[in-house]
């Protein structure tokens, strides 16, 4: 039940950040559904390779390629899903940003149900 929740939470950040940045759009809340499945399975598996292939420019940035990392997860998000698009990088980067924002603020709220 929690897993639904958080794509759900995820999928109204997506529709948010598609309302408020101009790069970046999506048709539909059903395809903003199936981004946040996505993206989430992009992190899952494409997303622990890049950080092993890039290991040594990571490491040399301190850690900053991270963040291209995450707009190029957004941008296969984008290549993969047709009702999904991300203008370019610079706009993926933002949208990255934004969304681990509003999913860190979203799932707080989750979390915080646990405790009482």
């Amino acid at each position: 039940m929690n897993l639904i929740l958080r794509i759900l939470l995820s999928a109204v950040a997506v529709v948010i950040l598609a309302k408020i940045l101009p790069g970046v759009g999506v048709d539909s809340y059903t395809t903003a559904i199936i981004v946040a499945i996505v993206l989430s399975l992009l992190n899952f598996i494409v997303k622990p390779i890049l950080i092993i292939l890039t290991l040594p420019v990571t490491i040399l940035t301190l850690g900053l390629f991270l963040l291209i990392i995450n707009a190029i997860i957004i941008l296969l998000a984008d290549y993969f899903i047709d009702g999904f698009q991300v203008n370019n990088i610079w706009w993926a980067l933002l949208f990255s940003l934004l969304l681990s924002f509003l999913q860190s603020i979203f799932y707080s709220f989750l979390n915080d149900d646990k405790n009482i």
